[in-house]
């Protein structure tokens, strides 16, 4: 792959640290859940960081795919839930992704075109392809 754009960020302290962008565009305190037995805090985490970036480019992926198709989205919400948990092969912990996607003013049956062509386009989608589980929710709206 010839890279056209790279990403960098450092972070110091794991969950419960800092994470800032080389740019500076990204300076965030971290805080570990208290569901995952941390102090919890105003601070995000990665489960968030990753929701909130896999959701970006899958919003964009499916205004793509939509343009291409000739059809114009109005409003169309997507929804990210990024879940963590043990998982039982090995003891450790393992993600799983559930995409919620309001699609109005299209077709369901074209809408629910629309979201497994943008999974299909989406480069975290790809990348996530049979490592996680990922679901498909088209919402009504």
């Amino acid at each position: 792959m010839e890279a056209m754009y790279t990403a960098t960020a450092t972070i110091q302290g794991g969950r419960s640290g800092t994470v800032e962008t080389s740019d500076g565009a990204l300076k965030l305190e971290l805080s570990m859940p208290k569901a995952m037995g941390g102090q919890g805090g105003s601070g995000t985490n990665p489960e968030e960081l990753f929701a909130a970036g896999y959701g970006a480019c899958f919003a964009s992926a499916l205004e793509h795919v939509a343009e291409q198709d000739g059809i114009q989205l109005e409003q169309a919400i997507v929804k990210h839930h990024v879940s963590i948990g043990k998982d039982p092969a090995d003891g450790g912990f393992e993600l799983a992704v559930a995409i919620d996607a309001q699609i109005p003013g299209v077709e369901r049956g074209t809408a629910q075109q629309l979201l497994h062509k943008a999974h299909d386009f989406c480069p975290y989608s790809k990348a996530t392809r049979g490592n996680i589980e990922v679901k498909l929710n088209l919402i009504e709206g």
